[in-house]
């Protein structure tokens, strides 16, 4: 039969189901309960006792964690914050009015319980005691056999006196020992009856008791702010609050775990795991704890600990849980089938798929990726995911988690060693290689790229002393050396390039920056070195396409603007073609005037006009491109005609909407454009400048 249970808390009154007893109160929180020093960590309590003695622990009994998670204590209504401890809640033990035994309740898995400091106190007619069969069961089990009396939930005991020296208030229950009681001297104002304990210890132990009993509803209300701080989304102050409540009650499970929800909110999701296989430690049956492993594991992309703790014995797993971890195998299997037969283009789709489903802080798929985008000499794009790979701080996955047969950290160090050497920064490639053979020292492929790593360092640093030494023929043998260990290496490549063209082989130098740009496109060290051995060898429309690239690359280098308007000219020249006045130009000439506009657009060489209005937006927005394209292309003549102010050109030209680009050469119209493309404006103006 399900009981709904009213519990009174710091932030107001919540009503909970004996069915959602294992249940937070919102998602991602488990809210815990006091932790009552009447309750044996790990064990349920069942009791024998009258209806007066259920009666008389009946506000205790509907204390439970707001999460539900555990309710097998007795914790009194003076030990609960914001509590009305003479309430009736629906759901208590109020219908065992007669003699009959109290229905045993048992711990849920979910939270730790402090120690139990002893049985419970039972008050009997007109005196207190508790009787106990002094055993217990190996699960911590006790049953207690207390005498039967009508009624006698609010009788004091004869004489009113407590252990502690205070009177008791009605239905407040207390501890007490089998000790023999004893006649005090006297000389203390003890009241009527002067009884106290043979041993002053006694005192002690049930102030301790209080003082445990007080920390642990004190521990309640920071963990209680600290959830309010997590529903208001102010993780900061949330981690503080569960920070405090855990250095008061550090074997609480559920305070950890409401941590680490905070923690993986704020992006530190290892340390969130700590926090959760400590949770796990303190109470190994904690299902919520498990799934938020299962959960963090699924994320830092570690199968085989994510499936322990999705299908930890005694739970059901998740089914939608399972099958994604089920989806990830699959891509991470169709990785590894790809990356042995090199079908990069694969391993990258596959990749892209797993992050996708929610393996998005993987260090070693990122790295995987990485590899892909290497091995297919997408260089920079491998460099940008290493740049991009999530960062853990003081955190290493343990050894014995793999990824394709390689210590998992291990593998993302040697991908970082190849991407480090290909992009020419080699002593960082030596320290990544080093890293990798210290993790997995038996991996033979870790192995084999140390090796090759350390050699083509060794070849790069021998070719750059005798370069220095200008001894280029022996350097051009060494930066070979380096390329039989490392093929693709386009810095070596490069390195040779120049060394052939200083002693004039210009064709050897042009076919080793082929090499190194197929490997690294737009490499402007390459593409430099095979302008000017192309125009070393007179083929100037080689050298000129060249120029035009590394003027993409380089807008803002003169020395690349003037070679590429030299390259031009030189072109021009060897066409035949008349060069009249063809100078290097850096910004756009407005015209006004009709016989100005006809007499610029007759000028030798090819023109670009651009027809537009100062209250056009879209002439406002591509106008700083059009500035762009007259540095790129310094040989070309840039005009601008506002149309508002210049009817009579726009009127011969026609124009009618803006902005309008039109292509002249020798006075001549070849091309109108109307509100053109980026790319199609410039291919245009390329196209017709050759």
């Amino acid at each position: 039969m399900s009981h709904s249970k009213k519990l009174h808390t710091g932030f107001g009154s919540l009503t909970l189901n004996d069915s959602d007893k294992n249940k937070p109160d919102f998602k991602e929180l488990d809210l815990g309960s006091p932790v009552s020093p009447l309750v044996t960590r790990g064990g349920s309590a069942s009791s024998s006792a009258n209806g007066a003695a259920a009666a008389a622990t009946s506000s205790s009994s509907s204390s439970s964690s707001s999460s539900g998670s555990a309710s097998g204590g007795k914790t009194t209504a003076a030990q609960l914050p914001n509590s009305d401890k003479n309430s009736s809640h629906s759901g208590e033990l109020s219908g065992f009015s007669g003699s009959g035994p109290t229905p045993p309740r048992s711990l849920k898995p979910g939270h730790r319980r402090s120690v139990s400091a002893g049985p419970p106190l039972i008050y009997s007619g007109s005196s207190f005691s508790t009787t106990s069969n002094g055993s217990s069961s190996c699960n911590g089990n006790a049953t207690h056999s207390v005498s039967s009396h009508p009624n006698t939930s609010n009788v004091l005991p004869s004489g009113n006196i407590c252990p502690s020296g205070k009177i008791l208030k009605t239905g407040m229950t207390c501890r007490v020992s089998n000790r023999t009681d004893t006649l005090g001297t006297g000389t203390g104002n003890y009241g009527h009856g002067s009884i106290v304990r043979s041993c002053s210890s006694n005192i002690n132990n049930n102030n301790n008791n209080v003082k445990t009993s007080n920390v642990a509803v004190d521990a309640e209300e920071v963990k209680r702010a600290g959830n309010e701080m997590y529903r208001k989304g102010n993780f900061v102050e949330a981690l503080k609050l569960y920070d405090k409540a855990i250095s008061m009650s550090p074997e609480n499970a559920a305070y950890r775990s409401n941590r680490a929800a905070t923690l993986t909110a704020l992006g530190r999701l290892t340390e969130a795991v700590s926090d959760c296989e400590e949770a796990v430690r303190l109470d190994p049956g904690y299902n919520r704890a498990h799934q938020r492993l299962a959960s963090l594991y699924f994320r830092l992309g570690q199968v085989e600990n994510a499936r322990h703790h999705l299908c930890f014995p005694g739970h059901h797993p998740d089914p939608n849980e399972l099958l994604k971890l089920q989806s990830f195998e699959k891509h991470l299997n169709r990785c590894a089938e790809s990356r042995k037969i090199g079908d990069w283009k694969t391993v990258l789709r596959e990749t892209d798929a797993a992050i996708a489903i929610g393996v998005d802080s993987s260090p070693q798929l990122v790295a995987c990726k990485a590899e892909a985008h290497l091995k297919l000499h997408q260089n920079e794009d491998a460099d940008s995911c290493l740049s991009n790979m999530p960062k853990f701080e003081h955190y290493s996955p343990p050894s014995q988690v793999k990824f394709f047969g390689m210590v998992a950290e291990a593998y993302v160090q040697y991908i970082r060693a190849q991407v480090e050497m290909a992009l020419g920064r080699f002593e960082n490639a030596v320290s990544s290689a080093e890293k990798a053979g210290l993790l997995d020292y038996s991996n033979v492929e870790i192995a084999s790229v140390l090796t090759n790593v350390k050699m083509v360092v060794r070849a790069r640093t021998r070719g750059n002393n005798l370069f220095s030494s200008r001894r280029y023929s022996e350097a051009c043998s060494a930066y070979g050396e380096g390329l039989k260990y490392d093929s693709y290496n386009s810095i070596l490549y490069c390195n040779r390039a120049i060394c052939w063209s200083k002693m004039g082989l210009w064709e050897n130098s042009i076919e080793d920056c082929n090499v190194a740009l197929r490997i690294q496109p737009n490499y402007t060290k390459a593409l430099l070195r095979r302008a000017v051995s192309n125009e070393k060898l007179g083929r100037w429309s080689e050298a000129v396409r060249d120029y035009e690239a590394l003027r993409r690359e380089l807008p803002g280098d003169n020395e690349v603007a003037e070679s590429l308007h030299n390259a031009q000219v030189a072109l021009k020249k060897s066409r035949g073609e008349f060069v009249h006045n063809m100078k290097m130009s850096g910004e756009v000439e407005e015209i006004s005037n009709l016989e100005k506009f006809k007499a610029a657009i007759s000028s030798p060489g090819v023109s670009l006009v651009h027809f537009k209005e100062a209250s056009s937006e879209k002439c406002e927005e591509i106008s700083p491109f059009v500035n762009l394209l007259c540095v790129r292309y310094p040989y070309v003549h840039f005009f601008k005609v506002d149309v508002e102010e210049s009817l009579a050109i726009a009127k011969s030209e026609g124009v009618r909407t803006v902005p309008t680009f039109k292509i002249y050469k020798n006075g001549e119209k070849l091309k109108e454009m109307i509100n053109p493309s980026h790319q199609f404006l410039e291919d245009s103006v390329r196209g017709y400048s050759l």
